[in-house]
């Protein structure tokens, strides 16, 4: 391998980590407005809640598979 071929492999490598990583930003933003637009919708005009966990464990108010570690118990008067 030469230094030229190398040289074109790395930069070909960080292009792709660095538009990944720039792509990313972007669909969290675009997805994350397009999820709350639909509860919005779905919940007749009335305001999306925050993300909670049950007494029992179980999330509520969360689309995603992922959930944040350090979430707040839902409260009763719900």
């Amino acid at each position: 391998m030469t230094l030229a071929e190398f040289a074109k492999g790395t930069t070909t490598f960080v292009l792709v980590i660095v538009a990944g990583l720039l792509s990313e930003a972007y669909l969290d933003r675009h997805l994350a407005a397009s999820e709350t637009d639909k509860k919005v919708a779905s919940s007749d005009g009335a305001e999306a809640s925050a993300a909670c966990v049950e007494k029992d464990g179980t999330w509520k108010n969360w689309p995603w598979s992922n959930v944040p570690a350090l979430s707040p118990k839902c409260r009763e008067d719900r």
